[in-house]
């Protein structure tokens, strides 16, 4: 019986971890395993998960993995384990009860084809993420979503990247790529690395528009250093490990990913983004 090895980096907000549990113990298709990789909590989650969820594997960090490096210790620990499934999760999801087998009748489908779900406002239940494909050359964005009628939006949806919540990687894509970047991108934009890597590596990459999360857009920790302006919150935007315009992590990105002639300037165009759209968003 295969099941899918989810990987569930946390550090506190149990209430969070609680309750993605509690959607994935409604799941219609219960062939799954969770790995919790708790990277120091201080806040009683490693108690509540061995009271509450002893199912759960749960592995130990010392508070300096943050999000790369605690992914790739679970990922690590179920392939071990023999996993040939595999899903990276963020704990502020909730799942729907078909998410696990709408992931597994796509990928009867598409075998080798990284799959990723499908985002709803946890509040408003409205779909707000279906996948993006990024054009290099003119340096645009295109949302999915946005250009999908109601009615065309189930099934599969190529993607250019996908994000890591929820984002379901066959074996063979480590077997042949490895595992996440830690050492350049510590914690965000890590899972956008990995999946232009495995595109390149010739790996498809769709949205799964039949697997659903609901998610909490204002628990990211970019948008509250958007949502309170100010000039520390500006610098840590910038520069800091979890700043989501962080000029660093963006370089890195883009001289690993963007082809050679497009990178001057889709490193102006970034910066200036970066720089200029904390203000402005």
């Amino acid at each position: 019986m295969t099941l899918i090895h989810i990987v569930i980096p946390v550090f506190n907000r149990k209430e969070h971890t609680k309750e993605c549990l509690d959607s994935l113990k409604l799941q219609s298709n219960q062939n799954y395993k969770v790995i919790i990789v708790d990277d120091g909590s201080t806040d009683g989650t490693e108690e509540m998960l061995r009271k509450d969820y002893p199912e759960v594997d749960i592995l130990k960090g010392d508070g300096n993995l943050f999000w790369t490096a605690g992914v790739n210790m679970g990922l690590r620990h179920a392939l071990k384990n023999g996993a040939e499934l595999l899903m990276t999760m963020n704990n502020d999801v909730i799942t729907d009860p078909d998410m696990i087998q709408n992931m597994f009748k796509w990928h009867k489908e598409k075998p080798e084809a990284l799959l990723g779900a499908l985002e709803l406002d946890a509040f408003t239940k409205q779909p707000i993420f279906g996948g993006e494909r990024l054009d290099w050359k003119f340096n645009t964005i295109r949302q999915v979503l946005a250009a999908l009628p109601e009615s065309e939006r189930k099934g599969l949806h190529a993607v250019t990247h996908l994000p890591g919540r929820g984002l379901l990687i066959p074996k063979v894509v480590f077997e042949k790529i490895g595992l996440f970047d830690q050492d350049r991108f510590p914690h965000y934009i890590a899972d956008y690395d990995y999946t232009h890597t495995a595109r390149r590596a010739g790996f498809e990459l769709y949205v799964n528009y039949d697997a659903r999360l609901l998610t909490y857009p204002e628990e990211s920790g970019e948008r509250q250093l958007r949502s309170n302006k100010s000039l520390k919150n500006y610098y840590k935007h910038l520069f800091d490990l979890k700043g989501g315009g962080n000029l660093r992590d963006f370089t890195r990105f883009t001289l690993k990913n963007c082809p050679t002639p497009y990178i001057p300037y889709h490193l102006l165009n970034g910066y200036t983004r970066r720089l200029l759209g904390y203000f402005i968003k």
